[in-house]
């Protein structure tokens, strides 16, 4: 193979562009090898000089001069694809695979895994690993759900959502449930911190050294939390809450309660508590969806970042956990913001009642 050396002219910009690029550490090392070959022909050498600078050979020399010279430096930049070696798999097999998964199991299975739906439509794992991906078919993956029953559905979501998104003036709108049942776990051996190529560790087995109860009540507008550990969920540390909640809420503001249907929050003792104090005026969520609490969303990120993964030598040093993350919550507030409209809400539960009758009147 034989060829005259190509004459290039760089103007001052390209060659300023260039330059740029071979002196970016950030600049991917083939591109930084194209840009060079690019240069060294600019300044006059030869093939074979640019071929020993760049430890390739002739043609792969070559191919990038005339890359540029055809496209410029956007030609650098892009790696022409080639062909696949493997033949695509026929369209009715891709369907064949994507109806299967969908309308049936495997014999010996809850689901179908990529081998058993290779070994039975006579393809490789891989090729139906590409078509569940490409589908969006994910057969391992499950997601909880529940439909509320509450005859009332549509009327409690339309007070809460609008609590939410057009709170009343002068009033203060508080999200307020209790996580009960937090265990003070004492794991039975210290865990290896986390490092390069290893996660944190932690025994799976522990000590039990009591529980405690959080009752919080989330501030929807400032995402402030009034908290509080007892060591019960009954109606009396319930009403010890409410307490704090109204020596914390100044008057003559009214206070909104967003509450599950918990039956301690229905108590004689609670009303009688609620009509010596008018200012307080409660909004249950539907059953079942307790997802329209905003202090549920609390609730997961205190257990995700501080409680789940402790070790607690004691209820008090649990306590002492909650107590820190509170305070360092309320340092630096940030509220949840609501944006689903009621009439979203309603229609997706339509939608799912429709389908569940669907379902129960084909079986």
């Amino acid at each position: 193979m034989r060829r005259d050396d190509i004459c290039l002219y760089l103007n001052p910009g390209d060659r300023a562009r260039l330059e740029a690029l071979v002196t970016d550490r950030n600049t991917p090392r083939k591109l930084v090898w194209r840009a060079e070959i690019v240069l060294a022909t600019a300044d006059g050498h030869g093939t074979n000089e640019i071929m020993r600078r760049a430890t390739t050979s002739k043609p792969t020399v070559w191919r990038w001069q005339e890359r540029y010279l055809d496209e410029g430096l956007d030609g650098l930049k892009r790696d022409k694809t080639r062909p696949s070696r493997v033949p695509p798999l026929a369209r009715e097999t891709r369907l064949k695979v994507i109806a299967r998964t969908v309308q049936e199991t495997p014999p010996n299975a809850t689901h179908w895994s990529r081998s058993a739906m290779a070994e039975a439509v006579g393809i490789s794992p891989s090729s139906v690993g590409r078509i569940w991906a490409e589908a969006g078919l994910k057969p391992h993956l499950t997601r909880g759900f529940k439909v509320s029953n509450d005859p009332m559905f549509e009327e409690k979501v339309s007070d809460i959502v609008g609590l939410y998104l057009d709170p009343p003036e002068r009033a203060v709108v508080l999200c307020v449930d209790e996580k009960s049942q937090i265990q003070a776990l004492d794991r039975s051996q210290p865990g290896l911190p986390l490092k390069k190529g290893r996660a944190a560790t932690m025994t799976h087995d522990y000590k039990r050294h009591g529980t405690t109860t959080l009752f919080a009540a989330l501030d929807v507008k400032s995402g402030l939390v009034i908290g509080e550990c007892l060591p019960r969920h009954r109606a009396k540390e319930f009403l010890t809450f409410l307490r704090r909640i109204d020596r914390a809420v100044r008057n003559p503001r009214d206070v909104h309660l967003v509450l599950d249907n918990y039956a301690t929050h229905k108590t004689p003792d609670v009303k009688t508590w609620l009509e010596k104090h008018p200012r307080f005026k409660l909004h249950f969520t539907p059953t079942s969806a307790s997802w329209l609490n905003l202090v549920e969303r609390f609730f997961a990120e205190i257990t995700s970042r501080r409680i789940r993964r402790g070790s607690y030598s004691s209820v008090d040093d649990l306590e002492a956990t909650i107590y820190d993350y509170l305070l360092q919550h309320n340092a630096k507030p940030k509220p949840l913001i609501w944006t689903k409209t009621a009439d979203d809400i309603l229609t997706r539960e339509r939608r799912a009642l429709d389908k569940l009758d669907e379902i129960r009147g084909n079986r």
